[in-house]
């Protein structure tokens, strides 16, 4: 038996509130709110996060890294490597990208599938369009990784009982590198191409698995073509209360993530023996039919995705945009700092990206705010810095900066953990290291009570 032993979800903690939108950039906007990136995070810190959950609630130690995204932070270098040292993995566990399309995620994880080792696949993108449009309003920043494995590398949470691919070429949507947002053809376009692939999937699958539509308890129907999503969900077969939430509202469409994030999102919900269907619409249809085991029933996620959607900090679009680079705003009146040395970064590996001390591993411990400052002179892209001397659970201390927290709200005996950021980026190299951020969900300790 072979499926999915563990999963993990990371949503920022900004949130963008669409009806601010018209007001600045004349048009677009809509309803509720979609989920934003801050300025220190990126597919690769964002991929970080997700796998770190994931890997808590699971027994095993992946021999593949998959990192999938269509907005990647390197070309020419594996993104994936960066996501591998921060979770300190074995050395000779690979680590690889799959970008390109939605559709990627879905290659990574049939591969990890068929392959005959545990595999971490995770998905991450941060959803860029042009102001007012509404690849803009309707994006969203995400990340979502699952482990997969069968029963020697833990208990399986929900079995692979059925699967099938149809994949046909045609143009609906394409994004030239370089580009900061997609181009769409005429949406009627897509959805009478979407459809019909769909069905043809979705038919092959469940007749894989022996089942009807009838028998299906959660339906995920995950693509950026949001009319032919719509389509594919109502012509199913599936119940209309069986069809999953696409969070649309609250968090919006993360792109590649969005399959992994929906997947995690309905297992949580789920009971032993529920059949749960991801059908993705990319580049044609995939689908993957999953069943609930009974170990499921005593699973708990770190930080479940419930939770996150309902947490979250408003941003302004201003400074939305100012993060995204679309909006020029006056830099810090000081030097840039320096592009990060490689032979330097080589010889610190371990701490810089796995943050490991001689008492352990800082980068699982939770700990104290003891002093801090608020410094509105130092260099940064969103001031100002916090900075805070932090003491750990283990009796640790370290000087470290504060982030997803606004100034004002920053405490001494403060709770916080930490979380895996880029600090700047510098001659195109992005220069990664730990933050510390409140903490927001229970204790390692309490979670284990």
């Amino acid at each position: 038996m072979r499926g999915v032993v563990g999963w993990g979800v990371h949503v920022p903690h900004r949130r963008l509130d669409r009806t601010s939108v018209p007001a600045v950039a004349g048009s677009g906007g809509g309803k509720g709110t979609r989920s934003v990136a801050s300025y220190d995070e990126d597919s690769t810190t964002m991929a970080v996060e997700a796998a770190r959950a994931a890997l808590r609630g699971a027994a095993v130690s992946p021999r593949t890294v998959w990192l999938v995204t269509t907005t990647p932070v390197y070309l020419d270098k594996t993104n994936a490597t960066a996501v591998h040292a921060a979770l300190r993995l074995d050395r000779d566990a690979a680590a690889f990208d799959a970008t390109g399309s939605v559709r990627s995620g879905v290659g990574a994880l049939l591969a990890a599938l068929d392959a005959t080792r545990p595999s971490l696949v995770v998905a991450s993108d941060v959803r860029v369009g042009r102001p007012g449009g509404t690849e803009e309003s309707a994006g969203g920043d995400a990340a979502a990784a699952v482990v997969i494995g069968d029963d020697t590398d833990g208990p399986v949470l929900a079995e692979v009982v059925g699967r099938a691919s149809v994949t046909e070429e045609f143009l609906d949507r394409w994004r030239v590198p370089g580009d900061p947002a997609s181009r769409t053809w005429e949406e009627r376009f897509g959805e009478t191409k979407y459809a019909p692939l769909a069905a043809e999937a979705l038919k092959s699958a469940l007749g894989d698995a022996g089942i009807d539509g009838g028998s299906v308890d959660a339906l995920i129907v995950a693509g950026l073509h949001e009319r032919a999503c719509a389509s594919v969900a109502k012509k199913s077969g599936v119940a209309p209360d069986r069809v999953v939430d696409r969070l649309a509202l609250s968090i919006g469409n993360p792109g590649a993530a969005q399959p992994l994030l929906l997947l995690a999102s309905a297992l949580e919900r789920a009971e032993p023996g529920d059949v749960v269907v991801l059908l993705v619409v990319s580049d044609g249809a995939d689908v993957i039919v999953l069943r609930a085991t009974d170990a499921l029933a005593s699973y708990r996620a770190a930080r479940p995705v419930a939770a996150q959607v309902a947490g979250g900090a408003p941003v302004s679009y201003g400074r939305y945009l100012a993060w995204r680079g679309i909006l020029p705003v006056e830099p810090p009146r000081r030097p840039e700092p320096a592009r990060p040395s490689a032979s330097a970064s080589g010889r610190s590996g371990e701490w810089k990206f796995g943050l490991t001390s001689a008492g352990g591993v800082l980068a699982e411990q939770q700990g104290t705010v003891t002093a801090f400052t608020v410094d509105k002179l130092a260099y940064s892209p969103s001031p100002p810095v916090v900075f805070a001397v932090v003491d750990f659970d283990d009796g640790e201390r370290l000087p470290v900066e504060l982030t997803d927290v606004d100034a004002a709200d920053v405490t001494v005996g403060m709770r916080v953990e930490m979380t895996f950021r880029r600090l700047f980026t510098a001659d195109g190299i992005a220069n990664y290291f730990w933050k510390a951020r409140p903490q927001r969900e229970p204790s390692r300790t309490e979670e284990t009570r």
